[in-house]
């Protein structure tokens, strides 16, 4: 199995944490061989995530991805995102020529059983498989061209048939459309995905991309939110909330800020006290930053007991989300040039 990261030194230590745990509930596997797309991962974390590798005797191998806004022939903005999430938009080109098939995984998922199903799915002549996200604004999608009943797919956990990739010349349409965008659109190299590879995404169970704050959902509310989520069964929504495979800590819960209180949290907290990076403080930003969490996980219970109140909360935080992720972004860039 090969699979894909694309990371930072920032994100090393979540990359860790997902590596180990991907490991560890694969071991049954005969090969299992990493790669990390890498912008400015120190030696000293790449040392640390060799050690994994070699505690399971397994393969890691770390590309360094140079500057990727140089692969962009137009100015580029991310929109606060670091610029290396858009490493996954060139395992083409990144990836050795014998690489025919990957599993590409977010730093901020945990692994919690096999994924030897995935990993063997058939794609159906698909370019990829990737699991819908149904909550996703209906302003993203018209932006990016997508009608309201069409599907929208995270990013988060893509099975790629690499070969096609190449032979359909995947990053050249990705990088065209995003350029088409202006070079910035409200998720960057999640839009470009669903935007340039329109009906070539396969739905995969989210068993294998399970959102930590779709625990509070109920599925006929997801499904209301996006017609296309129907054809997920009922029955694989629940399966997926009680045992899912792949954790996938995409909202502002993230377990490794203090205060947060979601209930996934311990998944990440176990696998970290494992890696070389246990020990880590968990990221305060004080009295605010717990104020906000817990009211983010009351709004998780809200989610629950009423569905529209916490969409339009949840369209409003977004947004304002986004905009300090930007300002954030812009003076960490100031900073680094003086």
């Amino acid at each position: 199995m090969n699979v894909v990261y694309a990371s930072n030194d920032h994100y090393a230590r979540h990359l860790a944490v997902s590596m180990y745990s991907l490991f560890d509930h694969n071991q049954v596997m005969e090969r299992i061989r990493v790669f990390v797309l890498a912008v400015d991962l120190s030696e000293e974390s790449q040392k640390r995530l060799q050690t994994i590798a070699d505690h399971f005797d397994r393969e890691l191998v770390i590309i360094p991805m140079g500057d990727l806004k140089a692969r962009f022939p137009y100015p580029v903005d991310t929109g606060g995102f670091d610029i290396s999430a858009m490493g996954r938009l060139f395992v083409g080109t990144a990836l050795p020529q014998e690489v025919e098939r990957v599993l590409y995984l977010d730093c901020d998922t945990v692994v919690l059983a096999s994924l030897r199903r995935l990993w063997e799915m058939n794609l159906g002549g698909k370019l990829l498989g990737a699991i819908m996200e149904p909550t996703i604004y209906a302003q993203v999608k018209e932006s990016i061209g997508l009608a309201p009943e069409e599907p929208y797919f995270n990013s988060g956990v893509l099975l790629i048939d690499v070969k096609r990739w190449r032979e359909e010349e995947a990053e050249r349409r990705l990088v065209e459309f995003y350029g088409a965008m202006g070079g910035k659109t409200f998720a960057c190299d999640q839009d470009t995905l669903n935007g340039a590879l329109r009906g070539q995404i396969r739905s995969i169970s989210p068993r294998y991309n399970f959102f930590t704050n779709y625990r509070y959902f109920h599925y006929r509310d997801l499904a209301g939110q996006s017609p296309a989520y129907r054809a997920v069964p009922r029955d694989l929504f629940i399966r997926a909330k009680r045992h899912p495979a792949i954790l996938h800590y995409a909202g502002d819960e993230r377990p490794w800020k203090a205060g947060n209180l979601g209930h996934y949290r311990r998944a990440y907290e176990q696998y970290l006290s494992l890696t070389p990076w246990n020990g880590t403080p968990k990221e305060d930003g004080g009295i605010r930053q717990r104020a906000y969490l817990f009211a983010y996980h009351m709004m998780d219970y809200l989610t629950w007991v009423c569905p529209p109140a916490r969409r339009a909360i949840s369209r409003g935080l977004g947004m304002k989300a986004v905009e300090s992720r930007a300002a954030g972004r812009r003076q960490e860039t100031a900073e680094e040039a003086n």
